[in-house]
């Protein structure tokens, strides 16, 4: 299930799903970027961020694989593949977000069997940015992507 708005000049998704389901998604989303991307990841358990700009889709889609069983067991990662034109996002608790100048991504969800709602059923609970901790597993394989892709500590 997701909600699909426009925000001034932004097409806005949020799309509704378990963790494991989100992350599934983000990654099968992936397909739809252009070859070279721009890639950001925020470790909330260890207090960093990485950013790599004209990265291959191809490796980027790899270290996210790598990054799936880590991030539904433990979460607390925002991970953002983007453009200029484009941005597929997860964020710490595993929701999944589109933010594009297009409305090509409402077709897209569409296609994957995802129904359009006009609203999200709120969650009975979040965590704030610094509950997210522990997970050492999570925070090595965030580090071990980042030196793959030679991401730099922003």
């Amino acid at each position: 299930m997701f909600v699909f708005r426009k925000e001034a000049e932004v097409h806005v998704a949020e799309v509704a799903l378990p963790p494991e389901a989100a992350v599934e998604l983000f990654s099968t989303l992936l397909d739809q970027m252009p070859s070279q991307v721009d890639f950001a990841l925020e470790c909330l358990r260890g207090g960093r961020r990485f950013v790599g700009e004209g990265l291959h889709l191809a490796e980027v889609r790899e270290a996210v694989t790598r990054l799936k069983v880590p991030l539904v067991a433990s979460g607390g990662v925002e991970v953002a593949v983007y453009t200029g034109e484009e941005q597929v996002s997860l964020s710490p608790m595993l929701d999944l977000w589109i933010y594009a100048r297009s409305d090509r991504w409402l077709y897209i969800l569409r296609g994957q069997g995802l129904e359009e709602t006009p609203e999200l059923p709120r969650r009975t609970w979040m965590l704030g940015r610094r509950e997210f901790t522990g997970a050492p597993e999570l925070v090595e394989a965030v580090t071990a992507a980042a030196e793959r892709l030679t991401l730099k500590l922003a």
